[in-house]
């Protein structure tokens, strides 16, 4: 058999991309296309899009300890889990084979491999030997636990920390989606959201309070693609989980689909809600 041509391998996106719409008929792909574009509408309508500790970590409020205390919540509620959610998705994209033809998993398979790759700490291009660029210590997940190095929380208070119920209901709730396929990747997919519409404010409340953001954190590789102050995609893959429902769904799921993002996007409020509460009321008491 004569290898394929190199340019063959250009254009990954764009090729899982059309492998997923070839891969069921067009009537179904765009009814799916207007329920996922009326679904985000709804979703950036939510409290949660423009709920107001947007506006004071970007005001810089929040002193330093109240800071660390809501990065230790971010870390249990999506920080910790989101990798495994990621596995999870590509993993349960076998359910996929009973309805549609052999190999249509790989097309979705290969846009998570691409968010999983960025997660993991390989960059884009080969190094010096041709091989894959990459390195584990820049995988998100340590990244942020710089983060935490950089507030001065201890490994025996990252141990020890109690998360409060509101960010063990985050949690759980992507965590209970994990054998479901279109669920994970609809949850998935606001969470991404979230992490676009939060990550550019918790960088500027860090940054307020003396912590440096710049030069290849955790804030450096979170936002979007057009932000040229971060080497962040986001933006992509969270436009690449919604093409992924838009293969995966029917209409037979559009009312519980939708009913399960806007549960999601309501606890990522009740969240943001404690935790800006409770930086107020700790912030009194001191003062008192």
């Amino acid at each position: 058999i004569m290898p394929k041509k190199f340019e063959d391998f250009n254009n990954p996106r764009k090729k899982a991309l059309a492998g997923m719409k070839q891969s069921i008929s067009a009537e179904l792909w765009d009814k799916n296309l207007n329920f996922l574009n009326q679904l985000r509408a709804k979703i950036a309508k939510h409290p949660v899009s423009h709920h107001p500790a947007i506006e004071t970590l970007n005001n810089g409020e929040i002193n330093k300890e109240n800071l660390k205390r809501i990065h230790l919540e971010y870390r249990h509620a999506i920080v910790q889990t989101f990798t495994d959610a990621l596995l999870m998705a590509q993993y349960q994209t076998k359910q996929l084979e009973p309805r549609l033809h052999a190999g249509a998993k790989m097309f979705p398979r290969c846009l998570l491999s691409l968010n999983i790759f960025d997660e993991f700490g390989f960059r884009p291009g080969t190094d010096k030997d041709g091989y894959y660029q990459g390195n584990p210590e820049y995988a998100h997940y340590p990244l942020f636990e710089d983060v935490l190095d950089d507030f001065g929380v201890t490994e025996n208070e990252r141990l020890s920390y109690q998360p409060t119920e509101i960010a063990h209901q985050v949690r759980e709730f992507l965590e209970n989606s994990y054998k479901d396929y279109k669920a994970v990747s609809a949850l998935l997919a606001v969470a991404e959201e979230e992490v676009i519409l939060y990550s550019p404010p918790l960088r500027k409340a860090t940054s307020t309070v003396g912590i440096a953001v710049e030069g290849g954190g955790y804030y450096h590789v979170h936002g979007v693609s057009e932000d040229e102050t971060a080497e962040a995609a986001d933006d992509d893959h969270e436009e690449d989980l919604w093409f992924i429902l838009m293969q995966a769904c029917t209409e037979e799921d559009y009312t519980y689909l939708e009913n399960l993002c806007l549960e999601y996007c309501d606890l990522w409020e009740k969240f943001w809600d404690i935790q800006i509460e409770s930086s107020k009321s700790i912030l009194k008491q001191n003062l008192a």
